[in-house]
């Protein structure tokens, strides 16, 4: 919780020294009647009922207090709110290494189950591109709401040679900057993010850092997800091949971006991975001014403290 005006809370220094000033002469009133020494006419006076029924009356009003202080600092606490015109451009790697079975029944394959899992997991009102990349990248689908041309196009992806992980981020930039074109001058542009997912090493086309550049200079961040396991290998010519995965190089985009970078060597932690990024991209923290709830619960405690303050003083119960 934080506060608009925090300046407000010094107020609740008043209610402490009203409280101790209350216990005070609390304890001199003790300490007088101590004096007393006719008990008798001093229980006729003061009787015991209304003693400790009072300083609970006290209490309530005190705590009153309080609440009404507080409302005053404008507290405020933070939201998930749904997020309604985003752009999301979804860029998957198609190369040759991707045919590696370390994650059954191939990394292509997983992928592909999981991409579709994460398109339908996004909210409807979200415009979700497509971008595949090997030694090219291409657009499959332009920023949209229809979730089942995106998910046509995934099944569609077929596997080529090479690696162009720089070339698949300018083109998602591309394709946002040709998006927000179409909304007009006077309609301010919608968050933009990337999600890339990649297997291998850069192998062609212009440079990872190039592009993190340039997506930095959008305010684009790139989040990015490391497919495949140490395993991974390729038979070709008659010979194994490795595939590894370059943690590196997509763990620096992501931070060079401001993305979040997600290491999967499995088709149950992609979907995973799917579903955090899901979550970040779904809703957007929002400060809520929750000032109101203090101000009710401190003019019900009022009105609460000075009824049992008159029934309890007045001797009606």
């Amino acid at each position: 919780m934080t506060f608009q005006a925090p300046l407000w809370l010094l107020m609740l220094l008043a209610v402490a020294a009203l409280a101790a000033l209350y216990v005070v002469r609390q304890l001199r009133r003790t300490a007088h009647a101590v004096r007393f020494t006719n008990t008798a006419l001093l229980v006729s006076l003061v009787p015991r009922r209304s003693g400790r029924r009072r300083h609970v009356a006290f209490g309530v009003v005190l705590l009153a207090l309080g609440m009404l202080v507080v409302s005053l600092a404008g507290p405020s606490t933070t939201v998930k709110v749904p997020r309604d015109r985003d752009i999301v451009m979804l860029a998957l790697d198609v190369s040759s290494s991707m045919r590696a079975g370390d994650i059954a029944p191939t990394r292509f394959q997983a992928m592909r189950t999981a991409a579709k899992y994460f398109v339908s997991r996004l909210p409807a009102a979200i415009n979700l591109g497509l971008v595949s990349f090997s030694g090219t990248a291409d657009t499959l689908a332009t920023p949209t709401t229809d979730r089942v041309q995106v998910r046509a196009d995934i099944n569609h992806l077929q596997v080529a040679e090479s690696t162009a992980i720089g070339e698949a981020i300018f083109t998602c930039l591309l394709d946002i900057e040709d998006f927000e074109a179409t909304l007009g001058a006077s309609a301010s542009a919608p968050p933009a993010r990337i999600v890339l997912l990649s297997d291998g090493y850069n192998t062609a086309g212009r440079g990872t850092d190039q592009a993190a550049a340039a997506a930095r200079a959008m305010h684009v961040p790139v989040s990015t997800i490391a497919f495949g396991t140490g395993s991974g290998t390729l038979y070709l010519d008659g010979d194994t091949v490795p595939v590894p995965v370059d943690h590196a190089t997509l763990s620096k985009i992501a931070i060079d971006t401001g993305g979040s970078y997600t290491a999967a060597a499995s088709e149950s932690e992609l979907e995973h991975a799917y579903e955090h990024l899901d979550d970040q991209i779904s809703h957007v923290a929002r400060p809520k001014d929750i000032s109101p709830w203090f101000l009710r619960a401190g003019v019900l405690l009022v009105l609460l403290g000075a009824t049992l303050s008159a029934i309890w003083t007045d001797g009606l119960v």
